[in-house]
């Protein structure tokens, strides 16, 4: 018997403690919320009722922690992730190049071109929603202002975590986090500031600038000299006085022989570089994962 909600929800965590924290995360604000929401509707149909005797009846209907942790996990089971890394070859040259048959690859290459994109607008969205709030908490419209920017703030890192699971096949929180409806703004905005999840959400809405700007950066590079080495072959066949570099009024050719070479180079960086944004994807996806998930 449970005498508040807190302790279903201390129990839940105990049989979740082996869950991915995502799915533990998930399963609480689920339990919270319909936990809230029937201790709301049975107080205002009996108010004489007590909260544990309303607990008993409701937990009965909803399921024990051990009944369910038991559901969660067979639906996390059931589940087929986002993405699934491609079978590794056996060869060296077939895992060196296999990684263009990989999901995972792809997907991390495609998260770090718009990560560029929404590293700028978190960044704005955060410079300018701090601005604003810490500017007009003078006035008594400035703490809903918080409130709304700070909601969004949450909004949003939900919604990052979901493109993160799509594109990085990492697990990710799929409920927000928990918002009580009845209680006041003024203590919505201070269980909001005292959360230590709001302030890391903030930090990586920061943190995601600077990495999308090199994310992008470094993909354009690696493939603008991908593509030079490449096409230089077709370039000086096509138009033969065209030169690749001038050096003291003397122009400059790639010989003959070299074009071979120009191609395999090419394709062999770009090729290299999937890998790394693999790689770099993935500690991503762990950041996320741990910035992110507050359970």
């Amino acid at each position: 018997m449970f005498n508040t909600m807190e302790e279903y929800l201390d129990a839940l965590k105990i049989e979740m403690k082996d869950a991915d924290p995502a799915l533990l995360q998930d399963a609480l604000a689920d339990a919270r919320e319909h936990l809230s929401t029937a201790l709301e509707a049975a107080r205002v149909v009996n108010p004489a009722v007590s909260g544990a005797e309303a607990l008993t009846s409701i937990v009965e209907e909803y399921g024990s922690p051990e009944e369910t942790a038991s559901a969660y996990q067979e639906i996390e089971r059931r589940m087929s992730p986002a993405l699934k890394q491609a079978v590794k070859p056996r060869s060296f040259l077939g895992s060196f190049f296999g990684v263009y048959a990989d999901p995972l690859a792809w997907g991390g290459l495609l998260y770090m071109l718009i990560a560029f994109i929404t590293g700028v607008f978190y960044f704005s969205w955060a410079v300018t929603g701090i601005s604003v709030s810490v500017s007009f908490l003078i006035f008594i419209f400035g703490f809903p202002l918080a409130l709304l920017f700070l909601l969004s703030v949450r909004g949003l890192a939900l919604l990052e975590g979901r493109l993160v699971e799509a594109l990085l096949g990492v697990r990710m929180p799929r409920r927000a986090l928990f918002s009580h409806q009845g209680m006041a703004w003024l203590e919505r905005l201070k269980a909001l500031l005292t959360d230590k999840a709001t302030w890391m959400m903030l930090v990586y809405m920061l943190l995601q600038f600077v990495l999308g700007i090199a994310y992008f950066v470094s993909i354009v590079t690696v493939l603008s000299f991908s593509l030079a080495f490449i096409a230089i072959p077709f370039i000086q066949t096509a138009v033969p006085h065209t030169a690749i570099m001038y050096y003291n009024g003397t122009s400059h050719y790639f010989p003959t022989w070299s074009y071979p070479l120009c191609v395999l180079g090419g394709i062999l960086l770009w090729t290299i570089f999937m890998h790394i944004a693999r790689g770099v994807s993935q500690l991503h996806g762990k950041l996320a994962k741990w910035m992110l998930v507050s359970e």
